[in-house]
């Protein structure tokens, strides 16, 4: 995709549907567009935030370094979806990383425009407020979905947690993502033998097909109840 083939930021996302039509220019002039590779890290942990970065083509994972090199993915990015403006707004360095899971595309904004404009703009201040308020309650549930669940509880709200937001591919069954084994160890908190050997027990059940990096869901129904039960 070429650059003049994408939209403005402002028409792209609808958080912007605030700002008003000398914002919205504003915005535009000091919007540049950074593409990625697949596996290519966006950010690192310890460093300065600069830009609030908007989605616009591929899959970004945000993902906290943990002891002995194991990562626990926090986040998974999509479309349209903005993200590594927060620690600019608490006034401190990236807590997490940022890396591209498949060839991505992103407006990259400078975050002392997107404070100017939060100041000037209690709308734009109040959207920021309600994305972040929406984050944290996800957080407080999936830190208790990771700590009380077995791990096949886990591993089955993982994968509906990609389905609901990465949606399905044209034959309604397989996952639109593919992710390795290890990044869906880090996403359910679990050891990437520990997923493998889960994926497989759900294979033999009759529930998805693997293939790859491929997942196709064969019975939702029962794969959800996994994911309440724990």
């Amino acid at each position: 995709m070429q650059d003049k083939e994408i939209v403005p930021i402002d028409e792209f996302s609808d958080m912007w549907d605030v700002l008003t039509q000398e914002e919205r220019m504003y915005l535009r002039e000091n919007t540049t567009i950074q593409h990625f590779k697949k596996n290519q890290v966006i950010y690192c942990e310890g460093e300065q935030p600069a830009y609030l970065i908007c989605l616009i083509t591929g899959k970004v994972k945000i993902y906290k370094e943990g002891i002995g090199g194991r990562n626990q993915i926090v986040m998974m990015v999509k479309p349209k979806e903005s993200f590594a403006y927060r620690a600019f707004l608490a006034e401190e360095s990236y807590l997490t990383c940022a890396a591209a899971v498949e060839a991505t595309s992103a407006y990259f904004v400078p975050l002392n425009v997107i404070h100017e404009m939060i100041c000037s703009n209690n709308k734009l201040a109040f959207t920021f407020i309600k994305i972040m308020a929406k984050e944290l309650g996800r957080a407080h549930s999936r830190t208790v979905n990771l700590t009380q669940k077995h791990i096949r509880g886990r591993l089955a709200e993982a994968i509906i947690n990609l389905i609901e937001h990465y949606g399905l591919e044209d034959d309604g069954k397989t996952i639109n993502i593919c992710l390795s084994r290890e990044d869906l160890a880090n996403i359910s908190n679990m050891t990437t033998a520990n997923a493998i050997r889960t994926l497989s027990t759900f294979v033999s059940e009759q529930i998805l097909i693997v293939n790859g990096r491929h997942i196709t869901i064969l019975d939702r129904e029962k794969l959800q109840k996994i994911s309440k039960i724990g």
